[in-house]
């Protein structure tokens, strides 16, 4: 996913191509560093006006045990900003990570259509919800703030005919609960509650808050 919904696509180009930087090497500060390739959360950033770059956080997102869905969201995140900041200790690094929520059971990305089938059954008539963390991480001068937003979501009773035709499109791959709701996913629910751009991969006015307390202000 995460997860669902993931904000219109911003018709301005998108940040330069993300720069996979070692210990080392210098570069320019340009404010933020993504700890995510993911376009979506690139392209909320850049559609309220963040200059940043994005750098793959290469961490093992293996989920600890006793941690429920909420928390091990908050966990990746802090996490993925962690390794990132190690390599950038000078520079405010934003990590993120969401899980789908079933009744407390964590619902993972589905690696088979079956696997996606089997999600999408499980959903669908019911109430989940999808948790969006995000973390900030700096070395120096040390810093480390991280805050949870969640979605409730509301999908549709479904037919197995309207199952079967959705995982057709192939939305399900990669997404945890097996939809993508800015594409047909949207069709699949009956009602959502909370910050739709958490659904698409970041809580942007949690986030922006976060941002200018940790000192950087974005001109609008």
């Amino acid at each position: 996913m995460p997860t669902a919904a993931r904000l219109q696509r911003a018709e301005k180009p998108l940040s330069a191509e993300p720069a996979r930087v070692r210990p080392g090497e210098q570069e320019m500060s340009v404010g933020l560093v993504l700890a995510s390739t993911s376009k979506f959360r690139r392209a909320l950033l850049d559609a309220a006006g963040v200059r940043h770059r994005a750098v793959a956080p290469e961490v093992d997102e293996v989920a600890p045990r006793g941690l429920s869905p909420k928390q091990l969201a908050l966990h990746l995140a802090h996490r993925k900003a962690a390794a990132v900041a190690a390599r950038f200790p000078g520079e405010l690094v934003l990590g993120s990570d969401q899980t789908a929520d079933l009744e407390g059971k964590l619902l993972r990305k589905p690696e088979t259509r079956e696997q996606a089938r089997r999600q999408l059954g499980a959903l669908q008539g019911k109430v989940h919800y999808l948790h969006t963390a995000v973390a900030l991480h700096r070395r120096q001068p040390r810093l480390e703030r991280g805050a949870v937003v969640s979605v409730r979501l509301e999908m549709r009773p479904l037919t197995r005919r309207e199952i079967e035709s959705y995982l057709d499109t192939n939305e399900w791959e990669g997404c945890a609960g097996s939809y993508r709701i800015e594409g047909r996913g949207i069709q699949l629910f009956e009602e959502v509650g909370g910050d739709y751009h958490a659904i698409v991969g970041l809580p942007m006015l949690r986030l922006l808050k976060m941002l200018r307390q940790a000192g950087l202000d974005p001109s609008i």
